[in-house]
């Protein structure tokens, strides 16, 4: 059997459908990101972010025309707008990317576990390649640059034990006891999630054109900057850093590069991808505060983006994924 003939699955075409709307959307900001740039050094790595992506979105159009699926509308030119004045610093670009390639990595990591045609598997896996190159890139500059925020170090322990206690899990009563390693790999991530939703909320309600969009983006800092002051609050009970905000990078510009149906867009798909992390990170809780913390996390999330979507629907905004047949309206037909 050709495995390059079989059709495409119901979640191979999910995957591809949005590895392009997500892309699309990351992608303007990046053409937007790469003209405001002064560091040469920076906007290397953003110009070859962009040429990456062109390849890779080409092949999509061609996996999806070819199964005779129209190709999404996604975001385009008429979602940027050259020209405008400064919003973010170069640094904050750099780690904007840096973010947004972590968040390809897993996406592109997800379709390969869904793909089960041999051309669609070696596609994803070139897209892996591809951000794990990134990621290298925007990690490096970053140290080059003396931006890039380190997890806490711990001292080694002298010999492995044995959980002995039930305070082990207890947070709220008891001795307790301090962070493990493996919880504090998700609260960090989780936190330096939280402080780039912030700072682009901040950024984009500044530019906003509607009261409607303001007002949800104005929402949607306060939700983050709530999220931030929770996990904050457990690493420095346990006299752990912080990582420091990037509020200062964003200029008091009010010139909107970009439209609200793309600025609302990427705010949600944010806080939507971000209820895998905090899921990721609730499995690994063994503290009762840490669970409770992860649980309203996610409660906060899910009513954001109920809002979001509710503002996307009403503009026309949001794009429909392809569905499965509805045999009961198929039926009525006959």
């Amino acid at each position: 059997m050709d495995e390059n003939k079989l059709k495409l699955t119901s979640s191979e075409i999910g995957s591809l459908w949005g590895e392009y709307v997500n892309g699309t959307a990351v992608d303007i900001v990046n053409r937007y990101m790469v003209s405001i740039i002064e560091d040469e050094q920076i906007k290397a790595v953003f110009e070859d972010a962009i040429k990456t992506f062109e390849k890779q979105k080409q092949q999509i159009v061609t996996f999806i025309k070819n199964e005779g699926f129209p190709v999404p509308i996604g975001f385009t030119e008429s979602d940027l707008f050259k020209g405008k004045q400064r919003l973010f610093t170069d640094i904050f670009c750099l780690n904007y990317l840096h973010i947004m390639t972590l968040h390809g990595l897993l996406g592109h990591s997800t379709s390969l576990g869904v793909s089960v045609r041999e051309d669609l598997r070696y596609f994803y896996d070139s897209c892996d390649n591809d951000g794990k190159r990134m990621y290298h890139q925007t990690i490096d500059l970053l140290l080059e640059k003396g931006s890039f925020q380190r997890d806490p170090l711990f001292y080694s322990a002298n010999n492995p034990e044995y959980v002995s206690s039930q305070d082990f899990i207890d947070g709220f009563f008891g001795k307790g006891r301090m962070l493990a390693a493996t919880e504090i790999i998700s609260i960090s991530f989780n936190l330096k999630k939280s402080i780039m939703a912030k700072t682009l909320s901040i950024a984009f309600s500044q530019v906003a054109q509607t009261k409607e969009v303001r007002k949800f983006l104005g929402h949607s800092e306060k939700v983050a900057d709530q999220q931030i002051k929770s996990f904050s609050k457990i690493l420095q009970t346990d006299n752990l850093p912080v990582p420091k905000s990037w509020e200062t990078e964003v200029t008091t510009s009010t010139d909107s590069p970009f439209s609200d149906k793309l600025m609302l867009y990427h705010t949600g798909f944010l806080f939507q991808a971000a209820q895998a992390y905090h899921g990721a990170g609730l499995a690994s809780a063994m503290r009762t505060d840490l669970v409770a913390t992860y649980e309203s996390t996610i409660l906060q999330n899910l009513m954001l983006t109920k809002k979001w979507f509710n503002i996307m629907v009403q503009n026309k905004w949001l794009e429909q994924p392809p569905l499965a047949p509805n045999r009961k309206e198929i039926a009525k037909e006959i």
